[in-house]
């Protein structure tokens, strides 16, 4: 097999973000009788910083297992890179499933591999690249999120914000145009996090990624989303779409205005 697919050029600085990689329309989510949501549509542009959010329940994390192809939809249809989600089936459907990558919030490394092992894996099930090359493409993507210097370590040698950068370099490993990042600043600390917030950002910049995060850390959402939805549990869908920073600013609905401002609704 070939080796990882290069990236869409990026966008030239000031460049507004590109064609629809990723359409939801009229999406539905149901188990066991109760409605998670239903009818949300949205699309991601190329190149762009996509963020889910809601409070707690709203279906966020339920959201991202849907547009990956881990739960089929109740109602509706999502469309990867113009290929529908659930009209792949074998060899084409893992052929599209290589074109995404997802870093999990706890990062879900492989505890007895080192980082590079760890990034390597990948490689190996859907590359024909020698061992060589594959140490070479690890160090590379470890280089990218600030630890090169960390390849041979263990993930319990490394540091919860470590194993969130490992975690976007093992999802960077085939060179997806989308990476999904479920809640990547959880459990960390406000320096970490902000870091975390500028690697995101910097790798949207610099190679044209396009990133769609799950997220409920106000902060990173002003700090890294270019667009976003917002899921309410108690509508059962979205309630909003847009910049975040309007959305805080201008939106006349209450949930709305009481996430972004942290109040409390009466």
């Amino acid at each position: 097999m070939a080796g990882p697919t290069p990236n869409p050029k990026p966008a030239a600085p000031g460049e507004p973000p590109g064609e629809t990689v990723i359409r939801v329309d009229d999406l539905a989510a149901r188990f066991g009788g109760r409605t998670i949501f239903e009818h949300v549509s949205f699309e991601v542009r190329r190149g762009e910083v996509f963020v889910i959010l809601g409070g707690s329940g709203c279906g966020k994390s339920t959201l991202l297992k849907h547009m990956i192809g881990l739960y089929p939809p109740a109602e509706g249809s999502i469309a990867i890179l113009g290929e529908p989600m659930g009209g792949v089936s074998g060899a084409a459907r893992t052929a599209l499933l290589t074109r995404i990558g997802v870093m999990w919030q706890s990062g879900a490394l492989f505890g007895s591999q080192t980082l590079a092992e760890n990034i390597e894996v990948p490689l190996e099930v859907h590359t024909g690249l020698p061992p060589e090359a594959r140490a070479l493409v690890a160090q590379a993507k470890l280089g990218l999120v600030g630890l090169a210097d960390a390849a041979g370590r263990l993930p319990a040698e490394i540091s919860g914000g470590m194993a969130k950068r490992a975690g976007i370099a093992r999802a960077m490993a085939l060179d997806p145009p989308i990476l999904f990042l479920d809640e990547p600043s959880a459990g960390l600390d406000p320096i970490t996090s902000a870091g975390l917030d500028a690697l995101i950002k910097q790798l949207a910049r610099d190679l044209g990624t396009t990133f769609v995060v799950v997220t409920h850390e106000l902060q990173s959402i002003l700090a890294i989303g270019d667009r976003c939805i917002m899921l309410d549990k108690e509508a059962k869908g979205m309630i909003a779409e847009g910049d975040p920073r309007k959305l805080r600013d201008e939106s006349d609905n209450p949930t709305v205005r009481a996430f972004f401002r942290r109040e409390v609704l009466a």
